[in-house]
């Protein structure tokens, strides 16, 4: 009875957090024991549009690729979801979540699938890679606070996307090279020390991440423009598709709600901007 309690008692962002994390250890056992089971959950654009496993592009929302995936996704959901349920609810959060990964995931098949050959590979990524993870929904999220709040303020940890591109640099460069496996230990390294240097609340300290400080309505661009003309000549391991087709759920929820609500979405912009 308490263990009910408790779950009932837990935000929506919560819960979906622990799904995450339910289907990745699941995901992991079922793989032991199933071959090439993930060919069944995870999203391969190739399939999706010759009307293969469509079941995907809802599994695929709540796989990842690794435990650093799950850590940096669960990591930002839990941020930018708390917020956007204060702002909409619990209810409409986990409609609308669901509603923009499998809206972003359609838009990340449709376009990797259709254009992913020669030139369109590098913008639109290859049609037969398959994409997992929470991000398409979170860019939902993202696009939807920028439309409610767009002057609220907030941080981009630039610090692990540098990491990031940089480890995917040097793999480009220098394929099958002994040196990477040591870059990979670094950076999965950097990348912890950076999200908990977070939560010292130290100034000093938190510089280690690398945060940017700067209005929430110029987040979703600086996180998925720079990427895009990246990738135009390093392949990067990130779904900008994905990301762009839950940025636009959310930018188009977000317009519904804005206009519905105008009265309160004014007074909610008023209190923040004098917070």
């Amino acid at each position: 009875m308490r263990k009910r309690i408790l779950f009932r008692s837990l935000s929506m962002t919560s819960k979906l957090i622990i799904a995450n994390v339910a289907v990745f250890i699941l995901a992991l056992i079922l793989s032991i024991f199933v071959k090439n089971s993930l060919d069944f959950l995870a999203l391969k654009p190739s399939d999706f549009v010759r009307g293969i496993n469509l079941w995907t592009v809802v599994t695929s929302m709540f796989m990842h690729a690794g435990i650093m995936h799950l850590f940096f996704n669960m990591f930002s959901l839990w941020f930018v979801g708390r917020f956007a349920e204060t702002i909409i609810g619990r209810r409409r959060l986990l409609y609308f979540y669901m509603i923009s990964g499998i809206f972003a995931g359609i838009v990340f098949a449709l376009l990797s699938g259709l254009f992913g050959t020669g030139i369109g590979e590098k913008i639109f990524g290859n049609l037969d890679i398959a994409g997992v993870g929470a991000s398409g929904a979170i860019f939902g999220l993202i696009g939807l606070i920028a439309v409610l709040t767009p002057k609220n303020r907030v941080y981009l940890i630039a610090g692990p996307l540098i990491a990031i591109v940089l480890q995917a640099t040097a793999e480009a460069i220098f394929p099958d090279n002994v040196v990477l496996t040591l870059l990979s230990l670094v950076v999965t390294i950097y990348i912890f020390i950076s999200i908990f240097s977070l939560f010292s609340f130290n100034q000093r300290t938190m510089k280690i991440a690398l945060p940017l400080e700067m209005q929430f309505w110029l987040l979703p661009i600086i996180a998925i423009v720079p990427l895009v003309i990246i990738g135009l000549f390093v392949p990067l391991p990130i779904g900008n598709t994905a990301h762009f087709g839950g940025l636009i759920a959310g930018i188009v929820y977000g317009l519904y709600l804005r206009n519905k609500y105008r009265k309160k979405i004014k007074l909610l912009n008023h209190y923040l901007i004098r917070q």
